[in-house]
């Protein structure tokens, strides 16, 4: 059962300073004790680094994953399956997770347990398909046993990795808007498209070099555990700094108590993977049973404190609710949803077939030729110079992640979503048009301003969402986020890169197959971009 007491005014000031709001007087007051403290540059640089190192990790599988899957035997009819059961379990599972670290009651905080465990499985999942091959090659004498196995942890390597990294980004997001104000939500989500542009480059570039000849190539054995070592330091040294960034309450009070005790002790444990000692924002405190009365107490006001219950926060994570909640989303946040599924199912669409396209309609090359003949080092030329294309759209994505700050009081969250969609779409158009290596290389920019649009501007709408709705709440209106929080929206954005994998990964090979030119895959990119521009501008929100 849920527990209350009422206490007269004049003996709040008596309760310790965890289980009272000591200065709410005004809805101004209430709105400003909301409101996380400023962070600096540097621990918003710090929980950023992550990105980079997730990328960096990115950019090994990309590089790497096909080479290696080939490699190790696999056929190829179980080539697509590979790349589809990730994202089909992401997108059933992503808001069940997300709906759960909403109400997480480690003494970590909400979301880094989830980010912490993700991160583990990532490494685990590059360590089984960069290294699985030469494990079961050393332990495993009987041939055709050491091909199952070498199939079988090569692949199950791939998935729980990229299973990983894309899941990753829901509480990455959600934590972010939990302990920072609404003007470092901008900054920091800026960083983040700097850091990923960043580490994506640096993962392609350490990716394009030979080590096999080097010192290194040779002490550990190939050039793919070169690129492991690298990888793996990389990221879990990022992650570290990232979970020691910013310290989270402990679920157990109201999510708004928890920002206003983030604001009270902010001091205290600062930058620590620890959560605030005992006594501060203890997880048995009362909190106020509204903060539209908090805001217009006066002197015969009385405070009513409750204790939620254990069954009041089970309740949330229900799959009935869950679905509910999914079902019931508020009509700016699906179409932003959709309109999210619409950009990423166009940018995968060109980003997973590029290099293929590079060499087979750039350079010509054939791919199913003898690999001594010329036509397949052609191919093989072609390959290479999609990469640096990849490495071009990585860096201006770092690039223009920086311009966004100018461009956004020019024209506004909803003109830079829009200005993505469509120079992404238009240049991915001119690339099918003319389709040689100078033209390509230059265009692959809009790759890096469509990459850096879809990491940031969605989340902004986002946490814009959620800060006008606060406000009507504190204003004593209701909110339309009501029974939702920032974990389940950020994990249905999320989501809908698994949809859009799925839909990609399902549809772009029965395109291509059925037009006999992989020239089809930037041509429907080009249009679906150019239908996302359309809907944005005629569906998308940013003041509902």
């Amino acid at each position: 059962m849920t527990r209350s007491t009422a206490l007269p005014k004049d003996k709040v000031s008596q309760l310790p300073q965890s289980q009272v709001w000591s200065s709410c007087r005004t809805d101004v007051e209430v709105r400003e004790q909301l409101e996380p403290p400023r962070r600096s540059t540097l621990r918003l640089l710090m929980h950023s680094a992550v990105m980079f190192g997730r990328e960096f990790c990115y950019a090994a599988e990309g590089a790497f994953a096909t080479p290696v899957l080939l490699s190790v035997g696999l056929p190829s009819s179980l080539y697509s399956l590979v790349w589809l059961t990730s994202p089909i379990l992401g997108f059933i599972l992503q808001p069940v997770v997300g709906s759960a670290s909403d109400y997480s009651r480690s003494r970590w905080g909400r979301r880094r347990p989830y980010i912490l465990t993700l991160g583990v499985l990532m490494v685990l999942g590059m360590t089984l398909f960069l290294n699985g091959d030469a494990v079961v090659t050393a332990t495993i004498k009987d041939r055709k046993q050491r091909h199952i196995w070498g199939v079988l942890i090569t692949v199950f390597g791939v998935i729980v990795f990229d299973f990983s990294a894309d899941f990753i980004d829901s509480p990455i997001k959600a934590y972010l808007f939990d302990v920072c104000s609404h003007q470092d939500k901008e900054k920091a989500l800026h960083f983040h498209a700097l850091l990923t542009g960043l580490g994506g480059a640096a993962g392609y570039l350490t990716g394009a070099i030979d080590w096999k000849n080097t010192f290194l190539g040779t002490f550990l054995g190939s050039e793919y555990q070169v690129i492991y070592v690298f990888a793996a330091i990389n990221f879990t040294i990022f992650l570290i700094v990232h979970l020691s960034s910013i310290p989270e309450i402990p679920f157990g009070q109201n999510v708004e108590f928890q920002k206003f005790c983030l604001l009270q002790n902010n001091a205290h444990s600062y930058g620590s993977i620890e959560s605030p000692a005992d006594g501060h924002c203890n997880p048995n405190f009362y909190k106020p049973s509204s903060l539209s009365v908090m805001g217009k107490l006066d002197d015969n006001s009385q405070i009513t404190c409750m204790k939620p219950s254990e069954e009041e926060v089970l309740r949330h994570i229900t799959l009935k609710s869950l679905i509910k909640a999914l079902f019931s989303m508020p009509s700016h946040y699906r179409f932003l949803c959709v309109s999210h599924l619409i950009g990423w199912t166009a940018f995968l669409s060109t980003m997973l077939f590029f290099t293929d396209f590079t060499g087979q309609v750039v350079y010509h090359g054939n791919p199913y030729a003898d690999h001594n003949s010329t036509s397949y080092i052609i191919y093989e030329r072609g390959v290479e110079i999609g990469c640096w294309g990849l490495c071009i759209n990585a860096i201006f994505s770092a690039v223009y992640s920086y311009f966004q700050k100018v461009l956004l009081p020019q024209i506004g969250l909803k003109g830079t979503y829009f200005v993505g969609y469509f120079l992404f779409g238009l240049g991915t158009g001119l690339i099918a048009l003319f389709p040689n290596v100078l033209s390509t290389l230059v265009l692959c920019t809009a790759f890096g301003v469509m990459s850096s649009t879809l990491y940031t501007v969605p989340f902004n709408l986002i946490a814009e969402y959620h800060r006008k709705e606060e406000i009507e709440k504190v204003n004593g209106g209701k909110a339309s986020n009501e029974g939702r929080g920032k974990g389940i929206d950020c994990a249905a954005l999320t989501a809908m890169v698994q949809l859009a994998q799925i839909l990609v990964g399902a549809g772009i090979g029965a395109l291509v197959n059925l037009a006999g030119t992989v020239k089809v895959v930037v041509v429907a990119s080009s249009a679906i971009s150019l239908f996302g521009c359309c809907f944005v501008g005629l569906f998308v929100q940013c003041d509902p």
